[in-house]
Order: C-alpha cells, then sequence, then structure tokens
C-alpha cells in the first residue's frame, strides 16, 4: 500500500509576503502598512490573483492511494495499523470535542439531570464534557491497540499435554485428543470475555463517532 495525502492549502497573499520577509520589524504596524501599500500595487494585485488562482487549484487535498492485494488479507489489521497512530496524534492535537453521550461512559463520567438540561438548552457544558471524549477516544485506541497485539495469550496459564487416543466410529478407526496427566493448562474465560467485550466496544464507538474524528 500506498498513500499520499497532501496537505490543506495554505493563503500567502500579499501580507502574508510582507509578514514573511520582515519577519524582524517590532513595529506590527508599520509591516501592516507596507503590506496595504503593496496589495494596492499592480504587482500586489497580480500576487492576489495568482495566490486566489492557487487555492482554488488546490481546493481540496490531493489523495492518491495504491492499494496491493495482500492489503486486503487481513484488512482488519491493516486499517488498525493506520488508525491506531491517527487516534493516538488526535487525542494529542485536538482543540475541541463532541457531546459524547452520558449511556456511553463510566457512571463516574456521566453528566447529571440539570448539567444535561443546560446542554440542551444553550450549549453550556459540565466539568466532565470534555474528559469524556478524552475517555472515548482512549477505548478507541485500546481497541484498534489490541488489534495489533497479542492479547489472548494473558488468559491461558499452564501447559498442554495432549494424548490422542485410538477409538472406533463407524467402523474406521480414529483418534480422539484428551488430556494428558501432566496437563496444567487453563483459560480464564470471564477475564477473556470481558477483555474482548471492551474491545468490542472500542470499535463501537469509532463507528458511532466517527463523524467526529476531527482535530
Amino acid at each position: 500500500m500506498k498513500v499520499r495525502i497532501r496537505k490543506y492549502p495554505t493563503w500567502f497573499g500579499p501580507h502574508q509576503l510582507i509578514d514573511a520577509i520582515f519577519f524582524w520589524a517590532k513595529d506590527e504596524d508599520w509591516v501592516y502598512n507596507v503590506g496595504k501599500w503593496y496589495s494596492d500595487t499592480w504587482l500586489g494585485a497580480l500576487h492576489f490573483k495568482l495566490a486566489d488562482h492557487y487555492m482554488q487549484w488546490q481546493d481540496s487535498r490531493r489523495v492518491k492511494v495504491n492499494l496491493d492485494p495482500w492489503d486486503t488479507w487481513s484488512m482488519d489489521h491493516t486499517l488498525a495499523e493506520i488508525v491506531l497512530p491517527m487516534l493516538v496524534q488526535l487525542k494529542q492535537t485536538k482543540h475541541g470535542a463532541p457531546n459524547v453521550d452520558t449511556e456511553d461512559v463510566p457512571e463516574n463520567l456521566r453528566a447529571g439531570k440539570l448539567e444535561l438540561e443546560l446542554y440542551e438548552k444553550d450549549g453550556t457544558t459540565d466539568a466532565l464534557y470534555f474528559k469524556r471524549w478524552d475517555w472515548a477516544l482512549d477505548e478507541m485506541i485500546f481497541a484498534f491497540n489490541s488489534k495489533l497485539e497479542d492479547w489472548e495469550d494473558q488468559f491461558h496459564s499452564g501447559e498442554h499435554d495432549i494424548l490422542w487416543e485410538p477409538i472406533e466410529h463407524n467402523g474406521e478407526k480414529m483418534y480422539e485428543m484428551k488430556k494428558g496427566p501432566k496437563d496444567t493448562h487453563e483459560w480464564d474465560r470471564e477475564g477473556h470475555q470481558a477483555y474482548q467485550d471492551r474491545i468490542n466496544n472500542g470499535f463501537r464507538l469509532f463507528g458511532k463517532y466517527y463523524n467526529a474524528l476531527w482535530d
């Protein structure tokens, strides 16, 4: 797989050029006036038009994706390799948060009735508003990170001792697998299920709040 996604275009007009040239100047008003003078010249007008044409040409990010056949052999794993670092970066650089439903977070992070009413009325956020989004992102990160790890091993302990005992089935000789006398293997079924449930919930949150994954 090869993916190339260019960044969003940045406006670089007459004033931005003057700011870059006179970055050392401490008098901001003087720099602004020079920029205004340049903007009013024929060269500044041409600069503005070229900058505007560039923004229209780069109206959206240019995206190029080339897939190899093996990228979809384990597509869930391939996507996890990409999504996980993006979620980590998003949590570190985000500047806001969406409204996370009360039922999606633990009780200690839930908003009270009055707080919910205030949010519905005028958008007033409570003290735990942003913490709920951090928690949801952490659960998504946990789920995708688990996809890349052999997390199931922690719920197995002991050693296997397998015996293959011959049996007769419909007149044919077959073998039945049984535990040997030295078998000490144990599986924490409840712990395994609880871990799997947390992973599934992380993926559920990723889908539910997919449109909120912005910076």
